[in-house]
């Protein structure tokens, strides 16, 4: 097959979910043709051709499941925006059918969840497609100081659809799915970084919600401080669609019962004039040093998103300082958390599976060192041998501090003492302290360096202040409009 033009007269490349749902109400399309046409993409660009790697497996059922929801929909009509859209997971996230969960390792390649996550329930009922899983950093960038972002053993190394770039993680394969058309909106993870690294790699919008937003249950952890899912997406429009299917309160995760929202429709917050009068403080003093190379930063497309800033209306606010965003952090909080968190979602999993404890997969790993220990497991090693990672003394103190340090000395701070509404940061230099914060982020392509290579900015703010942040990141690109489809 040459082409699926031939399945329908709607060119579904870089849609919003609103302009596919008016085709699927006008009968132009049906959600068949639409998995079908993400299935013919992903083989023949994700595993041909430049083989951007990025899908793990496909679900078996997803045309039968999409075959049903067209047939509901002429019944009866649709469940919502989400009804009948095709979404890829990050290969953390559980999912209760005929596909693994295996946060990229091989120890769990035959590991099926026995439920689904909360937030794939509400995919579910929200009518959406559990398209497949994405590749991702094994064990979320826990397993080897020496690995390289977007590599698993399970899954190979993602690549970069706009070149030879850096292609960011951990969530690489939900980014660089949804930067070359293999799905409609994909879902990552994020503890540090691991949504906006990629997004901003692979010019697409991700959100990292405030931790609390969307449940943790059901996804494979690293820290319980910090974990969060989120949305990730060509456009901010579609993000915040994601972004309001995802959310609520799960009496199963003690992290959302401070949401103040039962449910809530971000898609009131696109609004073309929505950073009018907004103070937006920006961030300059970001050193290089934050960045992984100096590849990741360029002045003057920053400089120019400012100017776009300023020309939307809002009111800048330089000089902002963030009084702890050079202090001297500690990481061991996140490495205890790990210990207890891993091990406790090792211990839960079936008998039948090869490991049970963190002793367990190093020991398995080691005995299959060839395809599972390319780049070895040094921080697995390190981790494992720490004692009472939920009661420690160090541990504690280091939660508090980066508490206090992240947040009243932190964002708050910068917030209250200057006013502000968000701030913005070049490329994603603000994503470990809002992560240790809990706090949300937007990333959003604001354009390309000469050699093709994607920029983008950030923009953050206080606990749950999802609905500005998506006014004023919605507000950027429609001005204006940096995102460019990749040539594959």
């Amino acid at each position: 097959m040459e082409n699926l033009s031939e399945l329908s007269h709607v060119n579904v490349e870089e849609n919003t979910i609103f302009e596919i749902q008016v085709a699927l109400e006008k009968g132009e399309l049906c959600s068949r043709d639409l998995v079908l046409y993400y299935l013919y993409r992903i083989a023949q660009y994700d595993q041909n051709g430049p083989k951007i790697n990025s899908v793990l497996e496909i679900n078996p059922d997803a045309i039968f499941i999409a075959e049903a929801l067209d047939a509901e929909r002429k019944s009866g009509g649709p469940r919502g925006l989400l009804h009948g859209i095709p979404v890829l997971l990050k290969d953390n996230i559980e999912t209760n059918d005929r596909m693994h969960t295996t946060a990229g390792a091989l120890a769990l390649e035959t590991h099926i969840s026995s439920k689904d996550s909360f937030l794939v329930t509400k995919l579910r009922e929200a009518g959406a497609i559990i398209l497949g899983k994405t590749n991702m950093t094994e064990w979320a960038n826990g397993m080897s100081s020496d690995m390289w972002a977007g590599y698993s053993a399970r899954g190979g190394q993602v690549l970069n659809p706009y070149g030879d770039f850096f292609s960011g993680g951990s969530s690489t394969g939900s980014a660089a799915a949804v930067a070359a058309n293999f799905t409609m909106v994909s879902v990552g993870t994020e503890t540090s970084g691991s949504i906006l690294s990629p997004s901003i790699q692979n010019s697409i919008v991700g959100i990292k919600p405030t931790v609390g937003l969307i449940s943790r249950a059901g996804i494979i952890p690293f820290s319980h401080s910090q974990d969060t899912a989120g949305p990730m997406a060509r456009t901010v429009t579609d993000a915040a669609i994601l972004l309001g299917i995802l959310s609520g309160k799960d009496e199963d995760d003690p992290a959302t019962w401070k949401n103040p929202y039962s449910t809530i429709d971000y898609t009131t917050c696109l609004d073309l004039n929505g950073l009018k009068n907004a103070n937006i403080g920006i961030f300059r003093k970001a050193p290089l040093t934050r960045y992984r190379d100096n590849e990741e930063y360029d002045e003057v497309l920053f400089e120019n998103a400012v100017i776009q800033i300023k020309e939307a209306g809002a009111n800048i606010i330089e000089d902002k300082d963030i009084p702890s965003f050079d202090r001297k952090w500690e990481w061991n909080k996140l490495n205890y958390e790990f210990k207890h968190s891993v091990e406790h979602y090792l211990q839960s999993l079936p008998s039948h599976l090869p490991v049970h404890s963190l002793s367990e997969l190093i020991e398995w790993n080691k005995k299959n060192a060839e395809r599972a220990l390319k780049y070895g497991q040094n921080l697995l090693e390190y981790r494992e041998q720490l004692n009472n990672p939920s009661n420690n003394s160090n541990y504690i103190l280091e939660l508090i501090t980066d508490l206090y340090h992240s947040q009243n000395n932190g964002i708050d701070y910068a917030v209250h003492t200057y006013r502000l509404d968000a701030m913005v940061f070049p490329s994603y230099v603000g994503a470990d302290i809002s992560a240790r914060a809990g706090y949300p982020s937007i990333a959003i392509p604001a354009g390309y360096k000469g050699n093709g290579r994607p920029f983008g900015i950030t923009f953050a703010g206080k606990a749950f202040s999802e609905s500005a942040l998506i006014r004023f990141a919605f507000a950027f690109e429609q001005l204006t409009a940096h995102r460019k489809q990749p040539k594959l």
